[in-house]
């Protein structure tokens, strides 16, 4: 079956807007609460610790999306560095990863706009209504996700103003301790490893961009702009957004909170704008799961041209031009997992799998030549070992979750393969 490509209609503008609005989805309304609960006072330094692996895998990300311009992101790049088996294990943990993500940002969308009974089918119709908007076009998925994060940044901006101009705000680290919910008593390297392996759940939004590189114009030089503004200007943004919560909430309050900006605001005297953080967080997370919607629908497509997924995965809507029964499929596997699994254990999930993802990126792109590096080596390595560092140190649960299903996916290629094996050994046979 052979899969048509896919259109270039997106500008350095839209590969930053899709990026940016998935990075701060996934960060400022979903992942300081757990992450406070592990570093607790030292929640700046886990940050930190994050910005820089991410900086490493974006550079890597960006070096090899301007020699592989097409869809599939590290997948792609795996397999034409290191092998067929390399390229297959990050697609897998990107894909099953990037669906605990989707999962995520819904959950974390229906938290914030209807009550607890409401919250699972709410969830599962934002799953629903997205996948439609990202069937009718690249286009349409970028246009939205541009007034979605206009409507996202005026609200930060509003909760941000709230917090220190309504007399809230207080020493840094205010509240230090342990707390009856989780927040520790006592933090060390381990915890504030675990809470950048947490918040770099957040940061991983620029991947977006290189998964979308068969459909971006002239992809050597928009991918790697677009991925390094992107870091950049979001990790400044989370820089800003922690240091409030710490020092409006302090690290226990945030860590029991459910809703952290909502919860700064209101501890101030700016109450009307509680309604209005509440808007932004339901819109960032609505931004966050359509970009990405359509990054895991691009990477399964990549996937299914190679057979390494049933191979109809790989069909591209004659007049949308999009991988519509991928993002299908991709949509029916995130409502299933809304309905089953809560918030900390998608975002622990979800971690394991893209830091294993961003591993192989860094190693792929340290096995390329001088006439295609953008960067020394030396970043690669410290990415590939920051990967793996706080992928470990992750929940013990999350960890041999993300393992399990890491080995699950090499078996199914592995019996596949033997399968198709079989199949032509008979027809030679025959």
């Amino acid at each position: 079956m052979t899969s048509a490509p896919l259109a270039r209609r997106l500008d350095l503008r839209d590969a930053v807007v899709i990026g940016a609005s998935s990075m701060i989805g996934a960060g400022v309304f979903a992942v300081f609460a757990p992450a406070s609960r592990a570093a607790g006072p030292w929640l700046l330094a886990g940050l930190a610790l994050a910005v820089v692996v991410a900086l490493c895998n974006a550079t890597s990300t960006a070096q090899l999306a301007a020699t592989y311009p097409t869809s599939g992101g590290t997948y792609v790049y795996g397999r034409e560095q290191l092998g067929p088996w390399w390229g297959y294990a990050a697609g897998w943990c990107f894909v099953v990863g990037k669906t605990a993500s989707c999962a995520a940002m819904a959950t974390t969308f229906a938290a914030y706009t209807v009550p607890g009974p409401w919250q699972r089918p709410v969830a599962v119709a934002a799953v629903v209504a997205l996948t439609a908007v990202s069937w009718r076009g690249v286009t349409r998925t970028a246009g939205l996700a541009r007034v979605i994060l206009a409507v996202v940044l005026v609200a930060i901006a509003v909760a941000l103003a709230g917090a220190w101009l309504g007399g809230a705000a207080g020493p840094l680290l205010a509240g230090g301790g342990a707390t009856a919910d989780g927040a520790p008593s006592a933090v060390g390297p381990l915890e504030v490893l675990q809470s950048a392996g947490l918040i770099f759940f957040a940061l991983a939004g620029y991947a977006r961009i290189a998964t979308l590189g068969e459909e971006v114009r002239e992809p050597r030089t928009t991918i790697p702009r677009a991925i390094v503004t992107t870091l950049v200007a979001v990790a400044a943004l989370y820089a800003v957004v922690a240091v409030t919560l710490l020092s409006v909430l302090g690290p226990d309050l945030l860590a029991r909170s459910g809703a952290p900006l909502a919860d700064a605001v209101a501890a101030g005297s700016w109450d009307w704008a509680v309604p209005v953080v509440r808007v932004g967080a339901a819109a960032a997370c609505l931004g966050a799961l359509l970009a990405l919607l359509a990054g895991v629908g691009r990477t399964t497509l990549a996937m299914a041209r190679h057979g390494d997924l049933p191979r109809p995965l790989a069909a591209v809507h004659p007049r949308f031009r999009v991988p519509h029964r991928a993002e299908a499929a991709v949509a029916a596997v995130v409502v299933v997992a809304v309905s089953v699994a809560d918030l900390r254990e998608l975002i622990g999930f979800s971690s394991v799998g893209v830091l294993l993802y961003y591993a192989v990126a860094n190693v792929s792109a340290f096995t390329q030549g001088a006439d295609r590096r953008l960067y020394p080596r030396w970043v690669q390595v410290l990415g590939a070992v920051g990967c793996l560092t706080l992928a470990l140190t992750l929940p013990a649960v999350s960890v041999v979750t993300g393992l399990a299903v890491l080995v699950v996916g090499l078996v199914y290629r592995l019996v596949r393969r033997r399968g198709r094996g079989a199949v032509a050994a008979s027809t030679l046979d025959g």
